[in-house]
Formats: structure tokens, sequence, C-alpha cells
């Protein structure tokens, strides 16, 4: 069954700033599915959209820190980054937003371009050092890293997009058993997507740079059974410090476990920061605990936790624990 995944102009064009982008996207649809439409886009930013066309789809976002967007930019546009400056909000302060637009106005009078970045889960303190560090990128080179992370904003955007499209079907002709097994389908290839829009191929440069920009354990939780974020659940990260090596199935030993840091979901299911960015995280192993009972009281799962342990050879890894929820049930997998 094809969904008939499309849409117009100005949809693609909240997605992405560039009017030339939007009218290919257009062209290119329907989609048979979030997947096919992402690499498409892929291939339509990367070898058809030219410089103007990237210079246009910067220009439609706010510097980090600010909430009013461009007059140009959509309202669609607007709302998705106030939510995807959620994180970096709520952890700023008067002083380092004050800073950061020191940064941002030294950035655009060197690059001539607002700083791109995907804020989506993060922190000010990680935006003010991706900003410090890029600052001091050869022009060309910044350009670059600046049109990978508009197309990892875009990815983001475009699965928000196929999400409400998913929902308003479901209210339509989904009624059928293979209907929804098809729609489930299609969730699971949004929320693949949604999962991996920040963790994409960086140039070389960054990947061989140990330097941190965000914590080494973070997590990311969705509703599988609404294909969007879920937010405001409770996170909990704890340690293990028992006697045991480790915790024994069975076993209560409530001093055991130590709370390393806790926080709740923003509106992109992302949790704020759990622990501070250090290079090398302690190995060890590690428990990160969901409210889930308190998000939906009428599921079937109070609580959810996840103990994973962090080897010697790993303590320079990143850990993403995402969680994928329905009412009756929860995958999870450890990425990193």
């Amino acid at each position: 069954m094809d969904l008939g995944l499309g849409f117009d102009e100005k949809d693609y064009l909240s997605c992405c700033g560039s009017t030339q982008f939007a009218k290919e996207m257009a062209s290119a649809s329907p989609f048979p599915s979030y997947n096919h439409a992402v690499s498409v886009a892929r291939h339509i930013w990367f070898n058809t959209v030219d410089v103007n066309g990237w210079l246009q789809a910067f220009s439609a976002h706010p510097s980090i820190g600010q909430t009013r967007a461009p007059s140009h930019a959509s309202q669609t546009s607007a709302q998705w980054s106030k939510g995807e400056q959620s994180t970096a909000l709520a952890t700023a302060t008067g002083s380092s937003l004050q800073e950061l637009a020191e940064w941002n106005a030294g950035y655009m009078q060197k690059f001539g371009f607002v700083f791109l970045i995907c804020a989506s889960g993060r922190s000010t303190e990680s935006i003010l050092a991706e900003l410090k560090k890029r600052y001091t990128n050869r022009p060309i080179v910044e350009f670059e890293i600046a049109a990978q992370e508009q197309m990892k904003i875009t990815e983001l955007r475009l699965s928000k997009l196929f999400t409400s499209k998913e929902n308003t079907l479901s209210t339509t002709d989904m009624n059928s058993t293979l209907a929804t097994k098809k729609a489930e389908e299609e969730r699971v290839s949004i929320i693949g997507g949604h999962v991996t829009a920040a963790s994409d191929t960086l140039p070389a440069k960054s990947i061989r740079n140990p330097s941190r920009t965000r914590p080494p354990i973070t997590t990311h939780v969705l509703d599988v059974s609404r294909g969007s974020p879920a937010s405001g659940i409770e996170v909990l990260l704890e340690k293990w410090k028992g006697n045991q090596a480790r915790p024994i199935f069975g076993y209560t030993d409530n001093g055991g476990w130590v709370v390393q840091g806790s926080s709740s979901t923003d509106s992109d299911g992302r949790s704020g920061q759990l622990m501070n960015i250090v290079d090398d995280v302690d190995p060890g192993i590690y428990r990160i605990s969901f409210n889930t009972g308190k998000y939906n009281p009428n599921g079937f799962f109070p609580s959810v936790s996840i103990v994973f342990e962090i080897l010697e050879s790993q303590t320079r890894q990143h850990f993403h624990v995402p969680l994928l929820l329905s009412p009756f049930s929860f995958s999870t997998y450890r990425g990193s």
C-alpha cells in the first residue's frame, strides 16, 4: 500500500529554508517512505542546491540563544527552531547567553552567515564550546560543516512532517489490519531517522578531535504509538557502587546505586544533561531509569530501567540509550 507521503513546497521550505530545495522535493514527491524522502533530500541538498541556496537556508535560522526567527522564516520553521533550542534555553544563564551572543556576532562577522548547529538536546555550554572550536576553521571548511548541520536539521524536521501526516492518516483509512501494520512500519522508519538525525557522519577533523561537546551518556524517548517524541518523562542516571563487583539479579542492595544526575525529556524527547561533560567517562555499570508510569498512567510499565556496562576500553565512546515506548511494550538499544 502506497501512503503517498508527499507535501507541497511550503512544507519542505519549513524543513529547509532553501526555495530551490523545496521545489526539487515537491517535484520528487510523493515518497513511499521517510527513508526514501531522506535519501532524495540528501541528494538534492548536496548535489543540486547551489551556494546561494545554502546561504538562503542558513539565513532562515535564528542565532542560537534567540527564539525570534527571521521575518522570512515560516511560522512552522520558527516553532521548530524554538523547540530545537529548548534544552539550550533551559540550561542557559544570563552570563552564558551574553557570551553566546558575543560569539555569535563574531562568527557572523568572520564567516558572513549565522552559526548553524543541530541544537536539539544540546546544552548552552556544549553549543558554546562547539562555536568556539569551529570559529578557528577556515571559511571553506566551516561552510561545509554548516551545510552538514543544516542537513541534520532538515532530516529531523522531515521526521516531524511525516509524523504529522501519519497521525492524519491514522484517523481516516488505517482501520484494517494491513493498514495498521504499515503504519507501524512507517513509525519505526520515522523514529529510526529521528534517533540518528543528531549522529550523522561529521567531517574527519571533528571525528579525530577527542574533546566532547556533550555528556558521554545521553538518551532519547520516542512514543511509538504516536510516532512522536515523548516529552515530560523523568529520567534518572545511576552508577553501581555496591559491595558486590556488579549487581546480582534478585539481590537487593539499596545503597549500591549512586545517582549521577536526573532530568526530564523536552519537547523533542531528549533529556537534559544527566552528567558532566568529560573526555573520559568512568568505566563501570550504569542504570538509566524512566518514569513511564507518570507519563502514561494507563500503560503497562510503572517504570523502565536499563542497566549497561562501560568497559575500560570504551571510556571515550559516546553512549546513547534511546527508548521506544508504546502503552504495553518498549524496546531499546545502546548506540555509541
